[in-house]
């Protein structure tokens, strides 16, 4: 379960937050009470990565090929 804390008091208990990271734990930075940023162990995100990876190449596949036709270096970079 994250922890929610206010960026300035991410700001405060910086370390305290690190060494909370290293037991496993996770932390939702907030500011003005809206979620900014999750501070989170480096091995807890290796499942979102491929999980998002996953969704990205599915995607892919799924979107048509668009005939762009040939173009140049020179048309590419035209004003």
């Amino acid at each position: 379960m994250d922890e929610t804390v206010s960026a300035a008091d991410a700001n405060r208990r910086f370390s305290r937050i690190l060494q909370g990271v290293q037991k496993g734990n996770t932390y939702v930075v907030t500011s003005h009470g809206r979620p900014l940023a999750r501070i989170l162990p480096v091995e807890a995100d290796d499942g979102a990565k491929a999980a998002a990876r996953s969704t990205l190449l599915t995607r892919l596949a799924r979107q048509p090929v668009v005939d762009a036709g040939r173009w140049s270096r020179d048309e590419l970079y035209e004003d």
